[in-house]
């Protein structure tokens, strides 16, 4: 009895992990970085400044911020702790998404589902590896210049972190990293599915079909309205502010947890205070979309030509 052959193209697709390449390090590295130093560490400011000061209004923050140093006053603690975050996190969630990515797949997982599994794994990692302790010393930057406006003079960066060490030891310098690892994942699962939404809704209206490749602006679209929904969780971002925060508050609780950091914001400030500072939030996800996505293409071309490899990361 003859046997049948397999038909050409049935053959299920076999499962690849995505290599790390160090032209994808050098990109993400490059456009973080750029971002963090024009327009992304001022918004940081104003968001983490309007989060920890949740009477001021917009242009109270902003007035507050000229007040602690001028032009200065909006790149606090971009030196070196944006620096450092900008220059791993991006290495922290590609090692981690990919592999993550992969064991999804393993399971039967899609690749939208894959995608979201290994972004939300990269977030968490991004926030236990390099991002606790980054976004904890800035938001310290931010406040000791309180110090400063009492007409004492503040201690250097190194001084600040060697001292909250020494008193406090790791957990000290990674304080708000549970607030910090909630918000990742939240941010980049929601990120990927919004951005996914938004792409589909696109192809919709301009005809085009699954597959197809968006355009320039079409692509930053998608991404701008990913990256700016995102915000929705600007309650755990406003939490982690405050658990970092060094302001004195008697009745603020003494050994803080995110869930008696949420309860004393809303006794204090109510369901608004959770959502302090969300504008400049939705404005600094534009601007990393618009840096990751619009510059995304041109810097690519440049590591390309620099290393000698082809750039296969998303941007």
């Amino acid at each position: 009895m003859a046997t049948t052959a397999p038909l050409a193209g049935t053959e299920p697709k076999k499962l690849e992990k995505k290599p790390i390449k160090f032209s994808n390090l050098l990109l993400g590295g490059g456009l973080n970085m750029f971002e963090v130093t024009t327009l992304g560490q001022p918004l940081e400011v104003v968001k983490t400044t309007m989060a920890a000061n949740r009477s001021d209004t917009f242009g109270g923050a902003l007035s507050r911020i000229w007040a602690r140093g001028g032009v200065a006053g909006y790149f606090q603690g971009l030196i070196p702790w944006a620096w450092i975050e900008a220059s791993t996190k991006g290495a922290v969630l590609l090692f981690v998404a990919s592999e993550a990515e992969y064991y999804a797949k393993s399971f039967g997982a899609s690749d939208f589902i894959g995608g979201i599994s290994g972004g939300m794994a990269g977030g968490v990692a991004q926030a236990y590896a390099t991002m606790g302790f980054c976004t904890c010393m800035k938001t310290v930057e931010i406040t000791k210049h309180k110090i400063a406006a009492k007409g004492v003079k503040p201690p250097g960066t190194f001084e600040t972190f060697m001292d909250i060490y020494r008193k406090e030891g790791i957990r000290g310098i990674n304080k708000g990293v549970n607030a910090v690892a909630i918000r990742q994942t939240t941010n980049w699962g929601s990120r990927f599915g919004l951005s996914r939404l938004a792409e589909q809704g696109i192809r919709r209206v301009t005809g085009k079909e699954e597959g197809q490749k968006l355009g320039g602006m079409e692509k930053v679209l998608a991404s701008g309205l990913g990256g700016g929904l995102s915000a929705w969780n600007q309650p755990i971002e406003v939490i982690r502010v405050e658990m970092q925060s060094k302001t004195d508050d008697p009745n603020r609780p003494k050994k803080m947890t995110v869930g008696n950091t949420a309860r004393y914001i809303y006794q204090s400030n109510g369901l608004k205070g959770l959502y302090r500072g969300v504008a400049p939030r939705i404005g600094l996800g534009v601007w990393q979309t618009i840096c990751m996505v619009a510059l995304g293409d041109m810097a690519k071309e440049a590591v390309e030509k620099l290393t000698g490899e082809t750039v296969t990361a998303k941007h």
